[in-house]
């Protein structure tokens, strides 16, 4: 059963059996919005980037985006850059996938973040989500809309952090504004 999350909440990555997860994968999806012109509608593409930066403590120690596909490690994986969106409601456009058993120990927290690396704001996107997917069974898990449409270019989406022994995800949605990871940083560290 998928969790429809608001913005501060968060959820444990616990499976309904009481069993730990170890794959899941962090899936963003996204459309242009249209936009009314002299000749009617029309959309413009948008390059939406989603990334994860995997810190311990406050401290970056490595991360994973459309140029550096894999963590040093192996444990985080992007599946590769998508240039122009278009699942919306339906698929992921980019995905994350983290190999939660593989995390090295000295990782506390993931920060994942999407940024319009081309430069339009989130008005010009619409039916922008992120989502928690169980990698071993496709189950859905959560879901968080990147709603608002404002006069930002990036937003620190969620992120997944641990908890005792497991992992919890809280879904963040804070607005931000850099075309790439290394712009957020700022915006990222209150949310350590």
């Amino acid at each position: 059963m998928t969790v429809n999350m608001t913005k501060g909440q968060a959820i444990s990555l616990q499976k309904s059996d009481g069993g730990t997860l170890t794959a899941v994968r962090m899936g963003l999806g996204w459309q242009a919005a249209k936009r009314r012109g002299l000749f009617g509608s029309r959309t413009r593409e948008i390059d939406l980037d989603a990334s994860a930066v995997l810190f311990a403590g406050k401290e970056p120690m490595d991360v994973v985006f459309f140029r550096q596909l894999q963590s040093k490690d192996g444990s985080v994986r992007h599946t590769g850059d998508n240039l122009v969106g278009g699942a919306g409601q339906g698929g992921d456009d980019e995905s994350i996938l983290v190999d939660l058993a593989r995390v090295p120990v000295h990782i506390d927290q993931i920060i994942f973040t999407v940024n319009s690396f081309t430069g339009q704001t989130f008005q010009e996107v619409q039916n922008a989500f992120c989502r928690i997917v169980d990698e071993t069974n496709g189950q859905e898990l959560a879901r968080y809309t990147l709603d608002g449409g404002g006069q930002y270019t990036a937003q620190i989406m969620a992120k997944v952090h641990r908890a005792g022994t497991g992992w919890k995800m809280t879904a963040l949605g804070n607005p931000a504004n850099g075309r790439t990871f290394q712009d957020l940083l700022p915006a990222i560290l209150p949310h350590l």
